[in-house]
């Protein structure tokens, strides 16, 4: 879904591209940090007592598990235990 109109969408990228590199990653891992506290806590509140081991699987899988051919998930999955 993109409910965003082209010029909006210009405007945004300007606007975003004005601040450093350094910022831009900063934010970047911002995000990515605020979304790896919502997928976690998401899969305790559906797992309550899930091993550290099994988080570290299960959010594997939200974050990157449909990249992969199910060969190569498994391989990464077993890796993560």
């Amino acid at each position: 879904m993109n409910d965003t109109t082209p010029e909006v969408e210009v405007l945004f990228r300007s606007l975003l591209l004005r601040r450093g590199g350094e910022e831009r990653l900063r934010m970047a891992c911002s995000m990515f940090d605020t979304a790896k506290a919502l997928a976690t806590a998401s899969i305790y509140e559906q797992h309550p007592g899930i091993a550290p081991a099994a988080l570290r699987q299960a959010l594997f899988f939200r974050f990157y598990g449909h990249e992969f051919s199910p060969a190569e998930r498994e391989k990464i999955l077993l890796a993560l235990i």
